[in-house]
């Protein structure tokens, strides 16, 4: 298996073990693993990860530095996130499929990101546990390629005056963390629990199924016509990361690219002059 060769002109939000197995040749692959409890998702890679597979660290490249008002995870400079891509062999052109062993709730920040730019990127449909093949251990080495920093889109990428604005033009914009934390009924990571006033809640692990699989183009379709999601719609989530996987899942769904509020949670509510609600 080699690096990849050349972009595919289109890849969907969400692809198999299956799919990845036929184009891997055509494909470069991340690990994205990462964890919340303490446990080093570089020392997980190194102990095994799919064959070629570069392993791209949420805190030191797909996000700057953690400050109020943008949150836990802001998106990086785009001149650093291209250099930090770089580093990889990631160019601009290069088709990538990510995956994490919690079933996309980390790789598809990165998956996000590219889709956002308009490279071709997807996440791989049940994580690790789907690759029956091989496994490789320790790092991969590989040689560094030039890669255009790109900014990032504003369409895409909204701040807390834009989610404000949209919730009292009637849009909807939704909170994509557990009901507890959307409730507020808990807050284990930010200074104040509860959520955004007139936030709905999608928590994103809804988006799968017992086998930890993504639901079928119609069930999301169900799933997001229920709460009166359309393509307009805002996602957050803690910190700009999980609220990435119910974007990918609209996507699937076919309601196209939607928005993410990077801040999510963790902006907001370090903000004092936002209200915050409850229940």
């Amino acid at each position: 298996m080699t690096d990849a060769a050349e972009a595919l002109p289109l890849v969907p939000p969400i692809v198999s073990a299956h799919w990845l197995q036929e184009q891997y040749n055509v494909v470069t692959v991340c690990d994205v693993r990462t964890y919340m409890d303490g446990r080093d998702g570089w020392a997980a890679y190194l102990d095994g990860h799919l064959p070629g597979a570069r392993y791209v660290d949420l805190e030191g490249t797909l996000s700057a530095p953690a400050a109020p008002i943008v949150g836990r995870h802001p998106l990086p400079d785009p001149t650093l996130f291209a250099k930090g891509l770089g580093a990889l062999g990631i160019s601009n052109d290069q088709t990538v499929i990510a995956y994490d062993d919690m079933s996309g709730a980390f790789a598809g920040r990165l998956v996000w990101m590219l889709r956002a730019l308009g490279q071709p990127a997807a996440l791989l449909d049940g994580g690790l546990a789907a690759w029956k093949g091989v496994r490789e251990r320790g790092q991969v080495l590989v040689d560094p390629v030039e890669r255009d920093a790109v900014p990032w889109p504003t369409d895409v990428f909204v701040d807390a005056d834009t989610v404000a604005s949209h919730i009292a033009a009637g849009g909807v914009v939704a909170d994509s963390r557990s009901a507890p934390r959307y409730r507020g009924e808990f807050e284990p990571l930010d200074a104040k629990a509860g959520h955004v006033p007139g936030a709905i809640n999608l928590p994103f692990d809804e988006n799968l199924n017992a086998a930890g699989r993504f639901l079928s183009p119609v069930d999301l379709q169900t799933r997001f016509a229920d709460a009166g999601v359309d393509s307009t719609a805002i996602f957050y989530c803690g910190s700009g990361v999980t609220a990435c996987h119910n974007l990918l899942a609209a996507e699937r769904a076919g309601l196209g690219p939607g928005k993410l509020y990077v801040g999510s949670w963790s902006g907001w509510s370090s903000d004092d002059e936002r209200e915050v609600a409850t229940g």
